[in-house]
């Protein structure tokens, strides 16, 4: 086990599509700083691993904290990754392809470093620091433009072979249903994200159905985004609250499926659509659950909402990092593996 060092810190890093996140954790994980930034995304990879490297840079500086003081840094980031390789393999929104994300950052910080998918982390930080405390099986569903999910068992992220897996917004639902963005048709996702939520609500609006959306957003389905939902329920738009309320339970059937395969004693709950309509996320959610379980699970499992929020993935991608450099020495190798494909 790699030698305690009382003074140490932690660094968790929320890659994504539009911003990136650093957070400074101290040995107890109490943050002790955070930046952001826009992630430029169309700057390429080279920029990007240039950036992101620049910000932890800023962030130590802005917290007097020295290189040699961070025991570990963790990155959370989406899109199809190579774990024990540390290389994102693809990230379209960015335009990345075989990017070598921790061999980069481990040579300019020379420390162990660690990269895991977005909502791995983020469940994970939920398991360690949240909602989702002590749970010796933690499921988590975050939909919000996509549909995202991650699953902690015996305090491991459940992950496949070389990636992550849990895909549950690419769970099938409806047989050749409307195509997703995975190029399959009838997943989850491209019933019951928010995307499709707002196609859903930008005909009702257009029919008049939802005044309220169509006095704040009109017909624009990019403008459609959680918080226009949600205040147009409030506001008493009814058409805007079924197709919510649907979309919530076909999340629910869904999510019966893998309660049944992992018996989870904790159903964890995030991503926009849910911190915007936690209320009636879990009913329905919760709900549909207990009609679809198999009978002896039924009562066996909490639903909970997310409590870490915007810093989910900065947190669980730091303690993943702790955890792989201090649990398991083995799991995080602390020097470049030159066989790794370049950019």
């Amino acid at each position: 086990m790699a030698k305690e060092r009382p003074h140490g810190y932690w660094v968790g890093f929320d890659l994504g599509g539009t911003k990136m996140l650093a957070v400074l954790f101290d040995r107890k994980f109490r943050p002790v700083a955070r930046m952001r930034r826009r992630t430029e995304g169309q700057s390429g990879a080279e920029a990007g691993l240039r950036r992101i490297v620049d910000l932890i840079d800023a962030l130590l500086a802005d917290a007097k904290v020295a290189k040699a003081q961070v025991l570990g840094i963790g990155i959370g980031c989406p899109g199809p990754l190579d774990l024990d390789r540390g290389i994102v393999l693809e990230m379209p929104n960015l335009g990345w392809k075989k990017t070598r994300l921790r061999e980069t950052v481990q040579r300019a910080f020379g420390c162990g470093v660690a990269i895991l998918n977005d909502v791995d982390a983020g469940v994970y930080g939920e398991y360690r620091m949240g909602a989702a405390r002590k749970a010796r099986c933690v499921v988590g569903v975050f939909p919000g433009t996509g549909i995202g999910g991650g699953a902690v068992y015996d305090g491991r992220i459940l992950r496949g072979r070389r990636g992550s897996c849990m895909e549950i917004g690419h769970i099938p639902v409806v047989a050749d249903g409307p195509l997703c963005g995975c190029g399959r048709r009838g997943c989850l996702e491209a019933v019951a994200s928010r995307l499709a939520i707002s196609g859903e609500v930008a005909k009702a609006a257009f029919r008049g159905e939802a005044p309220h959306v169509l006095a704040k957003a009109g017909c624009d389905v990019a403008k459609i985004r959680s918080r226009v939902l949600a205040d147009a329920i409030a506001a008493g738009d009814t058409a805007v609250e079924a197709i919510v309320r649907e979309a919530a339970r076909t999340i629910g059937r869904a999510m019966a499926g893998v309660v049944n395969l992992l018996a989870p004693d904790v159903v964890l709950l995030g991503g926009g659509l849910v911190e915007d309509m936690p209320r009636l996320f879990t009913d329905e959610i919760g709900d549909a659950l207990r009609e679809r379980v198999m009978p002896s699970f039924t009562g066996t499992f909490d639903i909970v909402t997310a409590q870490l929020l915007g810093d989910a993935t900065a947190t669980g991608a730091a303690a993943w990092a702790q955890q792989a450099v201090e649990g398991d020495p083995g799991e995080l190798p602390t020097e470049p593996d030159e066989a790794d494909p370049a950019p």
